[in-house]
């Protein structure tokens, strides 16, 4: 990938991560945190009013999507790697959701984007078609999970005292590993799909 695409990909997952945090009602913290870090210069360090509540309402919609979307694919993906990620996605969408519901988190209506993603999975051609369109849906919504446990995560105090705070730093540790992972193998398998 040269420089120029690169630059374009960052940009377009940055203005995915932020529209997407602006839906939850986070991201004016995240905009005031990033200029608030550019007026500082490189390497100042990132001020934001990004808590343990806003990781789980940030985490809580896209969970709820993977989940829907992944019940659909476990019956209708057709490529082996895709059909085996459902099935692993399926299983983390229900232990993400089970754990937030039981921390108290509220589910927020589908957005329109997230509607928009779930009626193009559920309208896709079977075979290659509902592959690339439900793959592609998980890329991108572990980019977004995975840039908001690193968002929250570095812009925490790691001897903050509530319990709340701590609990959702080892929530945010336990689930940038599984993001992380999930953004690999799906890019993989988009790369597989469009081979």
């Amino acid at each position: 990938m040269n420089d120029e695409i690169k630059t374009a990909v960052i940009q377009t997952n940055r203005r995915t991560f932020i529209t997407r945090l602006a839906a939850t009602g986070i991201g004016m913290g995240l905009l005031h945190m990033n200029s608030a870090a550019q007026a500082g210069g490189a390497g100042a360090p990132m001020k934001t009013g990004l808590t343990e509540r806003n990781f789980r309402l940030g985490v809580i919609g896209p969970a709820e999507l993977s989940l829907v979307t992944s019940q659909i694919a476990v019956k209708r993906a057709t490529q082996t790697n895709a059909k085996e990620f459902a099935g692993f996605e399926l299983r983390e969408a229900i232990a993400v959701t089970t754990v937030l519901k039981e921390l108290g988190t509220p589910i927020p209506p589908m957005d329109a984007k997230a509607r928009a993603t779930l009626a193009k999975i559920q309208s896709a051609a079977p075979g290659p078609e509902f592959d690339l369109a439900y793959i592609t849906a998980q890329h991108e919504n572990h980019i977004f999970l995975r840039d908001l446990a690193t968002a929250y995560l570095s812009n925490t105090v790691p001897n903050e005292k509530t319990f709340a705070e701590q609990q959702g730093r080892h929530l945010a540790t336990l689930a940038l590993n599984q993001f992380t992972e999930h953004v690999e193998i799906t890019a993989r398998i988009l790369r597989e799909l469009q081979g």
